[in-house]
């Protein structure tokens, strides 16, 4: 069932429809990546998420993030995405919080995230995650 809240330029909408196009689309603006190609976004969400939240701007989805985890007390943030003409008003701040929110009240102790050092700033400055170490083998 869809949570709605409003923030002060989006509603924010937990476990939303999700239009696979649409949040190909997103996703290819915020990061650059081919306009044409559309991912399996809704089956993927249904199979391994505990919640993702869309940000909804005029009925436009602007913005998003998905929280995975692993049936206990870690959940992972994963897909953080705001349109490139949203960024750095605050969407993104809100859309984690939400997503910090949700993970709470599932029952989680721990939220992670993995970031690339330009989100720096985003991550522990704004959403309040501190830093820890941590390790990655690249499988590609």
């Amino acid at each position: 069932m869809a949570d709605t809240v409003r923030t002060m330029t989006a509603t924010l909408v937990t476990r939303f429809a999700v239009d696979d196009r649409e949040l190909s689309a997103l996703h290819a603006r915020a990061f650059g990546g081919d306009p044409t190609r559309v991912v399996p976004w809704a089956q993927r969400l249904e199979r391994h998420a505990l919640t993702w939240i869309g940000a909804f701007e005029d009925g436009r989805l602007a913005g998003f993030v998905q929280v995975c985890w692993d049936g206990g007390a870690h959940a992972f943030l994963l897909d953080t995405a705001v349109d490139p003409d949203r960024q750095h008003g605050g969407l993104g701040t809100a859309l984690v919080a939400a997503a910090t929110t949700e993970a709470r009240a599932a029952g989680c102790a721990w939220l992670h995230v993995d970031f690339e050092p330009h989100l720096r700033h985003f991550y522990l400055d704004s959403c309040r995650f501190r830093p820890t170490g941590a390790g990655l083998i690249g499988l590609r």
